[in-house]
């Protein structure tokens, strides 16, 4: 997995820092946030916490203990050793796109299917700069609703062998992944040892908790499975306009309920997520990319570094409908501020369109190469003797050229990032080539990779569980 040892780009002076540390305190204390769980709210009361009727009141004081026991840094586990994650720390792991209904294929914009899953899963294992297939890659609408998550995550152990995600609709859900995940890696206390599932719990911001994601909260957490606590903000409908209100809402959501999994299981891993933009104050369309969510993206990272936890955040947002330029400057937009920042676990790294309405074949190609080109100038240059190459000049002289030089011979292979998507062709050669733009060459690509794609093995007495453990729960949810 990539390390990015680069310098983080802070950007809050002391005062801002310690402005918006006063105004989540405020927030949890005077607003208070809600937990459509009982068991939540139990575990607030007993810890000294003022509850009235689904709000809880935060001693912030009391919200920093908790804080403080969650690891700053942690392991996870794939069935293949080789693509175990580390999260925290100079750690980036980059994840597939999480959640959208409708696929784009070309020219085409459809419901999502299973075959889209498993595609999208085999893409990701394919590519080796994705570290996780991630969970939802896309709703696959044509199985039934109630036990699809079973076979989502039996496609995410068998096409895959790296970090997959856990499924998060219900407390039954998540019992499910946490039980085939047991099969894969042999027992609940090898998991427990070192995790082997990482699930997004959103907040229904503003400041609500549903009683479905905690649900899913207290399976994980109990189970010591990381969880991301993710605020979802678009500022200007469930945050106020401004980024420092947005800042605070975020701190006061992610901080509440990374304290809740710190009363579930003391010291559980857990993420400080993020995922902040804005709407089109026009339109009321959510918007992606934008200058806005940027800078928010970067004071996360500030922010998250401050309480010493690891987060989540960023990703290849775009609102485009399409691949095209908008779709990739958006994207960049939103993934050079996640580099610059140091994300630990970045979701929606490949094939996010129409504000995650739509999963794309071609846009998942473009992302993946614009996170290769990211991790390339994101690793620190070596500088030494050989690289200053004074003997070249010594051999080329005055006025000369350096094609043949030996030094550029000994380094020609690799000395500069060879893109798999770009075009550099003279336009007489592109023409004869037959014109492709982007998109297109990205359609050759996503086909050739799945072509000869190899799944990876997996022991049939383990297979075989898993299949009986799909059919039998498919049985007893009715489907």
């Amino acid at each position: 997995m990539f390390r990015n040892r680069m310098p983080r780009y802070d950007v809050l002076s002391e005062d801002a820092m310690a402005t918006l540390d006063a105004g989540w305190r405020r927030l949890v204390s005077e607003i208070g946030v809600e937990f459509l769980d009982a068991r939540a709210r139990d575990l607030f009361r007993a810890a000294g916490q003022r509850v009235e009727e689904d709000k809880v009141f935060l001693d912030p004081d009391f919200v920093l203990e908790q804080v403080a026991k969650a690891p700053e840094e942690f392991d996870l586990q794939a069935r293949n050793p080789e693509h175990n994650l580390h999260i925290g720390g100079d750690a980036m792991a980059f994840s597939a796109v999480y959640g959208p209904p409708f696929v784009r294929q070309g020219d085409v914009r459809r419901d999502g299917t299973m075959d889209d899953f498993r595609n999208f899963s085999r893409l990701a294992q394919s590519f080796s700069v994705m570290d996780s297939a991630g969970g939802v890659i896309t709703e696959p609408n044509d199985t039934p609703l109630d036990s699809r998550h079973l076979d989502m995550t039996y496609a995410l152990q068998t096409l895959t062998d790296k970090v997959y995600m856990g499924n998060v609709v219900s407390g039954v859900n998540a019992r499910d992944t946490i039980a085939m995940t047991e099969i894969l890696f042999g027992s609940r206390e090898s998991i427990e040892e070192t995790p082997a599932l990482i699930s997004l719990i959103n907040c229904n911001s503003p400041l609500r908790w549903d009683d479905r994601m905690l649900e899913a909260q207290f399976e994980y957490s109990l189970a010591n499975q990381p969880v991301i606590l993710t605020p979802f903000i678009l500022m200007g409908a469930m945050s106020p306009v401004t980024v420092p209100a947005a800042l605070v809402q975020q701190m006061a959501e992610a901080l509440s309920g990374i304290a809740l999994s710190q009363l579930i299981r003391p010291g559980c891993p857990v993420v400080f997520g993020s995922f902040l933009s804005n709407i089109d104050m026009q339109s009321g369309s959510p918007t992606f990319g934008t200058p806005e969510s940027g800078i928010g993206l970067l004071c996360t990272g500030q922010i998250a570094r401050h309480f010493n936890l690891p987060f989540r955040t960023g990703g290849g947002l775009t609102s485009s409908q399409v691949p095209d330029a908008q779709a990739g400057y958006e994207a960049l937009m939103t993934m050079l501020p996640t580099f610059l920042a140091g994300a630990n676990y970045v979701m929606h790294s490949a094939g996010w369109l129409e504000g995650g309405l739509v999963a794309g074949y071609e846009k998942f190609v473009i992302d993946v190469e614009l996170v290769q080109m990211l991790q390339h100038e994101f690793t620190p240059l070596e500088i030494d003797e050989a690289s200053l190459a004074f003997g070249a000049h010594e051999e080329v002289g005055h006025g000369g050229h350096f094609l043949g030089a030996m030094h550029t011979m000994e380094r020609f292979r690799t000395c500069f990032y060879r893109p798999m998507l770009s075009s550099s062709e003279n336009y007489e050669r592109w023409m004869r080539n037959g014109a492709k733009d982007t998109a297109a060459r990205a359609t050759e690509l996503y086909q050739k990779k799945l072509d000869e794609y190899e799944q990876p093995a997996l022991d049939d007495a383990i297979r075989q569980e898993l299949e009986e453990y799909v059919v039998r729960r498919r049985a007893e949810l009715g489907d």
